[in-house]
């Protein structure tokens, strides 16, 4: 294998990367719909909106934790790679 070949992303790894940015664009998207709610005086004490006021305090932690795992994922197969064990 040559020493600048791009090295391709296995099936979890794509996985795990569509899944941060699901739930980090969902989270922000969510902050931004309360920011937008609050500036044009929305009741958002009631319907959906409770829920949609807690899933940036879920969903950021658990992007953060994807990110994590993603990260340890990469450094191994690399690592393996390196090591000759393809």
């Amino acid at each position: 294998m040559a020493e600048n070949a791009p090295v391709r992303l296995n099936r979890i790894e794509r996985v795990l990367a569509t899944m941060i940015a699901t739930v980090a664009g969902l989270s922000i998207l969510a902050m931004i719909a309360i920011v937008i709610a609050t500036l044009t005086a929305t009741k958002t004490s009631d319907g959906l909106w409770p829920t949609i006021a807690v899933l940036p305090g879920i969903g950021l932690p658990l992007a953060f934790l994807l990110i994590v795992v993603f990260s340890v994922l990469a450094i191994v197969r690399r690592r393996r790679i390196a090591n000759g064990g393809g």
